[in-house]
């Protein structure tokens, strides 16, 4: 369990909800310099030496490579233009540095003017872990939850008490089942994504549920099973028509919806793999 210091446990301290945006980017950013500094973006966007000048890494123009690859300009170099990132920047920027950093393994030191270690072997997926975990030290300090994953993609972050349920694997060696339940917890956690995207998040695990109907009553009573239904048929997930009920607050409401239908699958798959 991660550590609380005195003024949070206490509820004095005003940065319990988490930093503002425009403090997380400064922080990003020193963190970038530092890891920058230290070797973990060499291989990829090169260094400076006091004898050759800039030297290239295997990206040639990173201003280039980012224009390309994000489709944004004005991002690079990091250093100079994060003030005006805005959170879709901020975000694309943390992605496709993942795909550039690298942790320095050996290499040899240049002592002239104490310029530094000169780094020639590189472990990418070592500096892509350090990577992810650095960056998420910094963005889990956001007002906003967000996190990085493992495979360099910023994702919501689980609401407080449902961690595990993102993280633990669904008990079933059903193909189908195991991409469908992926794709839709991706697509609700993605960064951006639209009440829309979130509410086809929610459908699919309902087409999931759907699936399972045979075996709910392993888990749940018959009532329960009509309610779980009725919601998605009632609420403008699955089919739609006038007497829908359609008033209500949709991110709340398609929030509640997703981490109960999640927790109700992985509930009928136990059971499913019990009685089994």
């Amino acid at each position: 369990m991660k550590r609380q210091f005195y003024s949070t446990r206490s509820g004095r301290n005003r940065n319990t909800t988490g930093f503002p945006f425009d403090i997380v980017k400064k922080l990003f950013v020193d963190l970038y310099n530092e890891m920058r500094r230290d070797g973990y973006f060499d291989e990829y966007l090169g260094w400076y030496c006091v004898d050759q000048g800039e030297i290239e890494g295997k990206i040639r123009k990173p201003s280039l490579d980012i224009l390309l690859k994000v489709r944004t300009d004005g991002l690079w170099p990091v250093d100079e233009k994060y003030e005006s990132y805005s959170e879709d920047d901020f975000f694309d920027v943390i992605e496709y540095l993942y795909t550039c950093v690298s942790e320095p393994v050996s290499g040899s030191y240049h002592n002239f003017s104490d310029c530094g270690m000169h780094w020639e072997i590189f472990d990418r997926a070592k500096g892509q872990n350090t990577y992810v975990q650095r960056v998420n030290e910094v963005i889990g300090l956001y007002c906003e939850p967000f996190e990085l994953s493992d495979s360099g993609e910023v994702l919501r972050a689980a609401e407080e008490g449902f961690q595990s349920l993102f993280e633990a694997n669904a008990p079933t060696s059903d193909p189908d089942i195991q991409t469908k339940l992926s794709g839709a917890v991706a697509r609700y956690r993605r960064h951006g994504s639209s009440v829309d995207e979130r509410r086809v998040a929610v459908r699919e695990l309902a087409d999931i549920l759907e699936y399972l109907r045979p075996n709910l009553k392993i888990a749940i009573g018959r009532k329960d099973e009509d309610d779980l239904f009725n919601i998605a048929n009632n609420f403008g997930i699955r089919h739609h028509n006038p007497s829908q009920k359609t008033g209500y607050d949709a991110a709340l409401w398609l929030s509640w919806m997703f981490y109960f239908y999640l927790a109700t699958i992985h509930l009928v798959l136990r059971k499913i793999t019990e009685n089994s």
